[in-house]
């Protein structure tokens, strides 16, 4: 059985495949049994992610704000305080994120995304819970800055839909954080990336689809949902010359020994 450790299941684009509960049937019944769906902004998305999840059987939720929101005001005033009060406030929140740094588009500054990336990490460490790292072009930053505010502290987190450089994954795994692959690496262009996946230790590694962005082949190009999870894990299982049950086993475990507080029903 296959677990989807990160996809949008309240965002606009996958409501159009039906309502959260369908999405998670078409799931299941293709042999995703869980999945964690990721909160982008603090202050009007989480509190409808989180009485969403509440309605589904084992699907989880995040709490925290994407890179991309890190300028928007209302996100810039929630203290850590306030993020870590909240992330505790229900069984169904199993990790602080997405949050990280993206260089690729400017719809906030970097110094407001570094200012938020610190704030999660200082969240993480003081809830015990895991961090759900983004970061696209900021390969340097986003390590120099988990390592100023995580060395000689018990923070663990992944890195959520691994595209980078092979010394990001490299030092994200020296730190103990584990590695979120997604549809990419079943694109044709995408042999970089599988070569860096190759390297991954089975014991770190984690499967993600990212709904409803990135769907994999043979669905490229379409509305991406959680239980298109299946064909990242079946290219995977190619990449290491291992069965699909092994990649399954190998994820699912990894997947409940980082988000620890997720209990299946």
């Amino acid at each position: 059985m296959w677990i989807d450790s990160h996809c949008h299941l309240n965002h606009e684009k996958i409501k159009k495949l039906g309502q959260p509960s369908e999405i998670v049937k078409t799931a299941n019944d293709a042999g995703v049994e869980a999945m964690l769906s990721v909160c982008c902004r603090v202050s009007d998305e989480f509190p409808q992610l989180l009485e969403m999840t509440k309605t589904l059987k084992n699907v989880w939720c995040s709490i925290g704000t994407h890179p991309h929101n890190a300028g928007v005001q209302e996100e810039i005033d929630i203290s850590q305080d306030e993020l870590v009060r909240l992330a505790l406030s229900d069984s169904k929140i199993i990790a602080i994120g997405e949050s990280g740094l993206d260089y690729y588009y400017d719809n906030s500054t970097p110094e407001q995304q570094q200012e938020s990336f610190r704030k999660h990490i200082r969240a993480c460490i003081e809830t015990n819970m895991p961090l759900i790292v983004h970061s696209r072009d900021a390969e340097k930053d986003t390590m120099r800055i988990i390592k100023e505010e995580g060395t000689g502290t018990k923070l663990k987190g992944v890195m959520h839909c691994f595209s980078s450089k092979r010394i990001l994954a490299e030092e994200a795994l020296d730190f103990d954080f584990y590695i979120s692959l997604a549809g990419i690496i079943t694109f044709k262009k995408a042999q970089e990336l599988r070569d860096i996946a190759r390297d991954i230790p089975l014991n770190r590694l984690l499967l993600e689809t990212d709904a409803p962005y990135l769907a994999p082949e043979p669905y490229r190009g379409k509305i991406n949902q959680p239980a298109y999870v299946i064909h990242t894990g079946s290219a995977l299982a190619k990449l290491y010359d291992i069965t699909e049950n092994e990649i399954a086993k190998h994820s699912k475990q990894n997947f409940f020994t980082l988000f620890n507080r997720a209990k299946m029903k």
